[in-house]
């Protein structure tokens, strides 16, 4: 489909508001995914480093117990 203007592109025959309203719900669904996934990544990594720190203590105190 060829369009001869920018109003005509935007407009979409007519059905211009439904196109670019479903091209914006995927855009902000999308973005919104990809900043939980980076917010989950960033928790999952703490709770691993508070985990290993948990660990390391653990065998420091059965390392001191043995003395």
């Amino acid at each position: 489909m060829q369009f001869d203007s920018l109003n005509e592109f935007l407009a979409m025959g007519g059905y211009g508001f439904y196109v670019w309203l479903s091209f914006g719900s995927c855009a902000a669904i999308l973005l919104a995914l990809f900043v939980s996934s980076l917010r989950d990544a960033s928790k999952l990594r703490n709770e691993v480093r508070a985990q290993m720190k948990r660990e390391e203590r653990i065998k420091k105190a059965k390392q001191q117990e043995q003395v």
